[in-house]
């Protein structure tokens, strides 16, 4: 399995039209690729200075799913998100593969 971890640091004054057009809008859109079986949206806690910091967190099965988002998809996704909220996020990518899962 693959975890594709988006990190955004946003502008507090856009938090609740930011996270509903993620809930509604871009996150959808990203499972729609097909590319992904599950997604998530974290409140990352912490020390920050003018803004709020979220991880979405993307699960995919293969290496080739995640290369498959990226090389068709990924693109025009980011673009939409930097044009709509330019100048008021910094995001950073991660891209991780899963070796063991424990669940309760």
């Amino acid at each position: 399995m693959i975890l594709y971890n988006v990190t955004v640091s946003i502008d507090e004054t856009i938090k609740d039209d930011w996270l509903d057009w993620m809930k509604t809008k871009h996150v959808p859109d990203v499972m729609a690729t097909g590319c992904f079986i599950e997604s998530r949206i974290s409140r990352v806690h912490g020390e920050e200075e003018g803004g709020l910091s979220f991880a979405i967190s993307y699960l995919c099965k293969t290496k080739e799913d995640y290369d498959r988002y990226v090389s068709e998809h990924a693109s025009d996704l980011q673009r939409e998100h930097a044009i709509k909220y330019n100048g008021q996020f910094a995001a950073f990518r991660t891209m991780l593969t899963v070796l063991e899962e424990f669940k309760a």
